[in-house]
């Protein structure tokens, strides 16, 4: 039979199961937000993020002479196994919410409340020895202690991405590597332009990504940026003088992290601009990858009637009707995920316009979304790296094959014949379906041998120089 404790707040007394760590408010969240189904343990970084924060404000408040030091030290001691996820299943309000982060700030406070009461031999809701909001939330407000979190959280969960993009912008470099020697041809408004190198594609795939790498860490400097102990507004109000440099101080030794005190504290607690440049950043790359995407599937399509310069590894049937039928079924999840991303954007942008005054309450959303594009895109990049992009093969004579039957290798003979008479003898191609070789060399005679095979030489497609 399952025993309960009654917990009380302004609004009320309720019966909380007595195996639980939140109490009361918690229990209300849970009662009025069921909107994604999504709780907060699903992120464990901000779970992480959280205690945190308590353990620094429990040390500043400690030193500043606010917080006694016993008390102090077990609320100390249940950040840091709050942090080490032994309680994550106790962090269950939805991650979006009204009343601006409220919810999940007292869902931590009384998570760590009730082990610190535990730890000092108590019971759970004997809140008269640590209290959630007289002790754990001592010198804090939601509007500081929540927004510190998340870009704690936010800074964090980015090394994990970096990562993941970086690792998938060195498989498209290494095909670039692999591919140096197929000779392919250009494209540009889907129409044949110039020859190229299959490997100096890929290559640029990888470039292409490497440089979201750099705006990515622009992005962690802007949200390092912190405004603990602002408290409600950004006045400082119920915190002790030196506090928002002591916790901030702590932060820096706790979290490792390079954080600093906003200078304006009440412009800071308003402002989700650095939100907004990471959402966009995030845009950006999943941008990229969806158009490298788009590539990859336009190169391998077909197989018999499409370009089929590619092969990406085939994973399951692609279809319940037709035999043998295999799709790009990894671009494809992945272009999906970008347009999710995109999606996410918009929340944000509209979230972060939609602050009044001293506080913008729509941050839950705005984390929601950055907390969901950031893990959706690094597992995009994960799959699209191990699931394609590392077993893509060359059809390398085909790929020739193309290029040596296109007209347009003939505008590698512009400096020699002149765009006019380039021009007619891609018309006299085009039109007679022969290959610009027998217009040119056999019919026309405008070119020697010695000079078609001059230009026309494997490492002058690929890295042209200027013959005339």
């Amino acid at each position: 039979m399952q025993t309960s404790r009654l917990e009380h707040d302004f609004l009320g007394e309720r019966a909380i199961p007595t195996d639980v760590y939140y109490g009361i408010q918690t229990l209300r969240a849970l009662e009025n937000f069921d909107i994604t189904g999504i709780p907060l343990r699903s992120e464990p970084l901000f779970v992480q993020a959280l205690a945190y924060v308590k353990k620094a404000a429990a040390l500043a408040n400690r030193d500043l002479g606010v917080l006694d030091s016993a008390i102090a030290e077990c609320i100390v001691q249940a950040c840091d196994r709050v942090a080490a996820g032994e309680f994550d299943s106790q962090f269950t309000t939805d991650m979006i919410q009204g009343g601006a982060g409220t919810s999940v700030n007292m869902n931590a406070n009384e998570v760590i409340a009730n082990v610190a009461l535990e730890l000092m031999g108590k019971q759970k809701g004997e809140y008269q020895f640590c209290h959630p909001n007289n002790h754990v939330n001592c010198s804090q407000s939601t509007n500081d202690a929540y927004p510190t979190a998340f870009r704690i959280a936010l800074n964090n969960k980015l090394v994990g991405y970096s990562q993941a993009l970086g690792q998938l912008a060195d498989a498209f470099a290494e095909k670039g590597v692999e591919f140096r020697n197929v000779l392919k041809m250009g494209r540009t408004q889907l129409q044949d332009a110039v020859p190229m190198s299959m490997g100096d594609e890929f290559k640029a795939f990888a470039t292409n990504l490497r440089e979201e790498l750099l705006r990515i860490e622009d992005s962690r400097s802007l949200i390092s940026e912190i405004n603990m102990g602002a408290t409600a507004i950004g006045t400082r109000v119920n915190a002790p003088a030196g506090y928002a440099e002591t916790v901030t101080e702590h932060l820096r030794q706790i979290t490792g992290l390079d954080l600093i005190l906003a200078g304006d504290l009440i412009e800071a607690t308003y402002d989700t601009g650095a939100y907004v440049q990471l959402s966009g950043v995030l845009k950006r790359t999943a941008v990229k990858l969806s158009k490298i995407c788009n590539d990859l599937r336009l190169l391998s399509s077909g197989p018999r009637t499409g370009i089929n310069e590619i092969n990406l590894p085939p994973l399951q049937p692609g279809s319940s009707i037709m035999p043998g039928k295999v799709n790009p079924v990894v671009p494809e999840v992945v272009n999906q995920t970008a347009f999710y991303v995109i999606g996410a954007d918009l929340t944000v942008t509209m979230a972060a316009e939609a602050g009044q005054l001293q506080l913008n309450v729509m941050e839950p959303v705005i984390s929601f979304a950055l907390f969901t594009s950031i893990s959706y895109l690094t597992r995009a990049c994960h799959t699209l790296r191990e699931k394609c992009v590392i077993g893509i093969t060359a059809n390398k004579e085909h790929a020739e094959r193309l290029v040596r039957n296109s007209v347009g290798i003939v505008t590698q003979l512009n400096p020699v014949l002149g765009y006019e008479t380039a021009s007619e003898i891609a018309k006299e191609a085009l039109r007679t379906g022969k290959s610009v070789y027998d217009v040119a060399v056999t019919e026309r005679q405008l070119l020697t041998q010695a000079k078609w095979d001059e230009i026309f030489t494997f490492e002058n497609l690929i890295r042209p120089h200027f013959i005339q």
